[in-house]
């Protein structure tokens, strides 16, 4: 798909809605606010709006609008860093005239065949901001700071990456753009004691074996500590990271919602994402994730990956 016909698209509609996934991180996020920005800053009498659930972790990037449903009739809907429908925040996309999808994952999409999908890029952000600066199109600072935040926090602040060298030229071209480098590093890496002495409690529950490491944690948890999903099910990931031994680290939550575990896996190295994969899963080949009906089948997982290992 040549990548100009979305910018035809884009020119061509009056009202245009930008979605992302549900539970959001601060790729989507960036991706989807700094899109929205930029795109109001270009075209000012167009109905621009961006949609989907909110995560109070990240609502210093931006906040959501919220639209009846008769504003998705006739409109250009465009899902950023997310290419599968049961992942996507606002289901009413499929109201719309015409769906974009910008993409970074692994993942067939099943959304719709207008789609730009590059998983060289480390993020969504960074491949918006490179579609934007190729067609020479002004990015606000703003939106630099959105999108410079969907790569920073994406890349691992520039350790993971297909291609490292085109995601530190992409930075760099946001930050010449405006991008506060320090408003994004300010509300991110900075905690709070309660945050930490969390974290001091989750880095005792973690469990290894033969180069894998991994936490499961049952509804409880979120009793005992008042924060939202993404806090737990991504958010404690890092304690697993960078440890000499383990390849492999892997974080089991349960979800209310669904009555099911999501799981969220990462590697030094090796790629597995196939193994996402073979439980309905996908993502990147060194972050990934899927869904299982409960914590009897994680012994499963770990399995697989183990023998991955070997």
């Amino acid at each position: 798909m040549d990548y100009k016909d979305l910018f035809k698209d884009i020119e061509a509609y009056e009202t245009i809605i930008i979605e992302r996934h549900t539970r959001p991180d601060l790729d989507a996020l960036g991706s989807q606010i700094g899109l929205s920005l930029i795109l109001k800053n270009k075209y000012p009498n167009k109905n621009i709006y961006i949609v989907g659930d909110m995560t109070k972790k990240y609502s210093f990037i931006g906040k959501m609008d919220e639209i009846e449903d008769e504003k998705f009739n006739g409109a250009l809907v465009i899902i950023v860093d997310v290419a599968v429908s049961y992942l996507v925040s606002d289901k009413r996309y499929t109201n719309a005239s015409k769906v974009w999808v910008i993409d970074h994952h692994k993942n067939d999409c099943d959304i719709t065949d207008y789609k730009l999908v590059d998983t060289t890029r480390s993020a969504a952000a960074e491949y918006i901001a490179y579609l934007v600066m190729k067609e020479g199109i002004d990015i606000p600072s703003s939106a630099a700071t959105a999108l410079y935040g969907g790569i920073i926090t994406d890349s691992g602040r520039f350790m993971y990456g297909a291609n490292l060298s085109e995601t530190l030229r992409v930075s760099a071209s946001l930050m010449d753009f405006g991008a506060d480098a320090k408003y994004i590093y300010d509300n991110i890496y900075i905690e709070t004691l309660q945050e930490r002495e969390m974290k001091n409690y989750f880095q005792e529950r973690i469990k290894f074996k033969d180069g894998v490491a991994w936490l499961e944690n049952e509804p409880e948890v979120f009793d005992k500590f008042k924060c939202e999903f993404n806090d737990i099910s991504r958010g404690m990931l890092s304690l697993m990271a960078g440890i000499e031994e383990i390849k492999i680290w892997c974080n089991f939550t349960y979800d209310l919602e669904s009555n099911t575990v999501k799981c969220e896996f990462r590697s030094r190295g090796i790629e597995i994402v196939e193994v996402a994969k073979s439980f309905g899963g996908g993502g990147h080949a060194y972050a990934c994730g899927c869904t299982i009906p409960s914590f009897q089948n994680v012994e499963e997982v770990i399995q697989k990956f183990i023998q991955l290992l070997k």
